[in-house]
């Protein structure tokens, strides 16, 4: 590690008692291991038969492979406790993971509003051409209706009509 980071106390009591369990199960399956070689030694003189030695010896054995097989187990723990605390403690790789998807959301975000600008001027130009079209054939239709319905008696009875028209026009 180049740069040195300053931990919480209680994180930094917790890296030690780590550092402190590796050492003790290391040193564990190195004593039992060492202590195997020595039982497997086999020696002249016993006050003990033959026999009896090789019992007891054989008995000493599977105890000490247990022990070393429980290490074993503990530093397998110990790893998955390690990589936890890290999952958990890595704060600058979380923070860079955040600021990469950040800076990926952000420019999608660009990119959405640039499609929404240029889709949003496309439908102005749009929108301008037909409320064109529609003012030019309202303008129209009402003059339509005006020499439609000029000659027309009953005129009276198409107010509702023209009060449509009118308002219309009035839009316009």
């Amino acid at each position: 590690m180049a740069t040195q980071r300053v931990l919480p106390q209680s994180k930094e009591t917790l890296l030690q008692n780590y550092n402190k369990r590796l050492k003790d199960d290391i040193r564990s399956i190195l004593d039992n291991f060492t202590e195997i070689i020595k039982t497997a030694k086999i020696e002249d003189e016993t006050q003990v038969s033959r026999a009896t030695q090789a019992e007891q010896d054989h008995y000493e054995m599977h105890v000490r492979a247990a022990n070393i097989v429980r290490a074993g187990e503990s530093l397998m723990k110990l790893v998955s406790d390690l990589k936890q605390f890290l999952i958990l403690n890595d704060f600058p790789s979380v923070n860079d993971a955040i600021s990469l998807q950040n800076q990926q959301l952000c420019s999608l975000q660009e990119e959405c509003d640039k499609k929404l600008t240029s889709l949003r001027d496309e439908i102005a130009i749009d929108l301008y051409e037909l409320e064109e079209e529609y003012y030019s054939s309202s303008s129209d239709l009402i003059s339509i209706g005006w020499k439609f319905f000029s000659g027309c008696h009953r005129l009276h009875q198409y107010s509702s009509f023209w009060r449509l028209l009118l308002n219309l026009h009035a839009c316009l």
